[in-house]
């Protein structure tokens, strides 16, 4: 059964600080359309430009992702993006009124909390996944990061982290299903190494910053107190009471996982690769991932799904059709030379498949250009209005009682010709539910797995024998 999108039942608003920027930000979460996808809006500036959340549109890595159109940047919007995804929200719009997404805890905890809290709206469209036909691999030697993704009926991650660290060590993580994220992952906080944040206070960053949403890491036992308070001063917090005792982690601060550090590393990459555009079936492994190497990663990712669409979808049509044409024949009023499919290969809930194979016999090709022969557009379409209606017969008893009237017919596309030797694979999925009769489907004709075809129709099922 096919997945259905899904949006919030209603608005989510909550406010912070950035964690670079240090400003106060207020964010809401609305409900958006049906394949809208994640989109960022600045309402504190003019036009209000929106941001999609594309990995094309990333402009910088350094120490969270920010993403930049229309004139306006948003910065760190992985905790965010994340949280959506791992609720499995597809599409919303996030509206802020500063530049930076807050940090809150230094996690996506509070956000899946609040998108939990909203709750979900099913949408009519199907959800549309990134499925791989192929193990893709990338690294980057120099730095020692590498991603694999590997075919997989879900999204797991396992993610290592080694930074050769006395303190971290080498950490592992893994997330088997998305159905993990919001209890095991999403509470994971941000961290980094005390020995980073004089150099990050002194290069504008983490304003936002406090032991309240980041794990600091100790790796040396002979800290001393003065150094601790150069680090606050830069911070621009001097009262901030700061202490070491031995290596480990700052102030004590408990951790929520043994493994918290690793588990918000796959957190990151959750939030990142939903850059890509599309819910991922896949295994994603990686090594020593940072936000660079999620984005790049996240790169390949897209151009894969973009040179998939391209080659279009494929289907298997050595297997055992559903339906023969002596089974059409049954549901079917139509005969030779007007029987337009000879074999249906499958029927889901909402969607069917049919092929039309192109013979130089037809005899349509005496008059319609001889020496030249094309497969009529008008047929075309006749053949695909009548994989349209088994699809339709297929959900009454006594289909052969029943005929398929054609009452509308939009936005038809011819894409290319289609000549005797070529087999038509119709691909047709419901675009509203059927009622009273009533069946309106979208459907593309492909031909080695490049569309030829595209129509949307409507038709009436009707009871017109005894």
């Amino acid at each position: 059964m096919a997945e259905k999108q899904r949006t919030l039942k209603e608005p989510v608003k909550l406010s912070g600080v950035g964690l670079h920027t240090g400003e106060k930000v207020t964010l809401e979460i609305l409900p958006a359309k049906e394949k809208h996808g994640y989109k960022f809006q600045r309402v504190d500036l003019e036009g209000e430009p929106t941001i999609n959340a594309d990995v094309d549109l990333v402009v910088a890595t350094d120490r969270g992702t920010t993403l930049e159109q229309n004139g306006a940047r948003v910065y760190t919007t992985e905790h965010v993006l994340a949280a959506l995804y791992g609720c499995q929200v597809d599409n919303a719009l996030i509206r802020i009124d500063g530049p930076e997404i807050p940090i809150l805890d230094g996690s996506s905890a509070i956000f899946v909390e609040a998108i939990e809290k909203a709750g979900y709206e099913e949408q009519s469209a199907e959800r549309e996944y990134l499925e791989l036909d192929e193990n893709i691999a990338w690294e980057d030697v120099d730095k020692g990061i590498e991603f694999l993704a590997v075919p997989d009926t879900n999204y797991r991650i396992t993610v290592m982290v080694d930074y050769n660290s006395p303190v971290l060590g080498t950490q592992h993580a893994t997330m088997y299903n998305l159905g993990e994220f919001n209890k095991e992952i999403s509470a994971c906080r941000t961290f980094v190494f005390l020995r980073e944040l004089e150099f990050l206070a002194k290069n504008n960053l983490i304003k936002g910053g406090s032991l309240e949403n980041a794990i600091v890491l100790v790796e040396r036992e002979d800290v001393a107190q003065e150094e601790l308070d150069q680090i606050a001063k830069a911070l621009g917090k001097e009262d901030l009471d700061i202490k070491v005792d031995g290596r480990g982690v700052l102030n004590h601060l408990k951790l929520q996982f043994e493994n918290e550090p690793a588990r918000h590393k796959l957190l990151d990459i959750v939030g990142d690769l939903a850059l890509v555009g599309k819910p991922i079936r896949a295994h994603i492994l990686g090594a020593r991932p940072g936000h660079s190497g999620n984005v790049r990663f996240a790169k390949v990712l897209k151009e894969y799904m973009k040179s998939k669409a391209k080659s279009g979808p494929q289907f298997d049509l050595t297997k055992e059709p559903l339906y023969n044409i002596n089974d059409i024949e049954g549901m079917l009023p139509h005969r030779f030379p007007f029987l337009m499919v000879d074999k249906i290969m499958e029927i889901q809930e909402e969607s069917i498949v049919g092929v039309k194979n192109i013979t130089m016999n037809e005899p349509i090709f005496t008059g319609h250009f001889p020496g030249n022969p094309i497969f009529p557009g008008v047929l075309q379409i006749e053949a695909m209005a009548q994989v349209g209606g088994i699809f339709a017969l297929s959900k009454v008893e006594d289909p052969h009682l029943y005929s398929t009237y054609f009452m509308k017919i939009d936005n038809v596309k011819f894409k290319q010709k289609v000549i005797p030797g070529d087999t038509i694979v119709f691909d047709l999925r419901l675009l509203s539910p059927m009622r009273r009769g009533l069946v309106n489907m979208g459907g593309t004709g492909y031909v080695n797995g490049k569309a030829v075809v595209e129509a949307e129709m409507l038709a009436q099922v009707i009871k017109d024998k005894e």
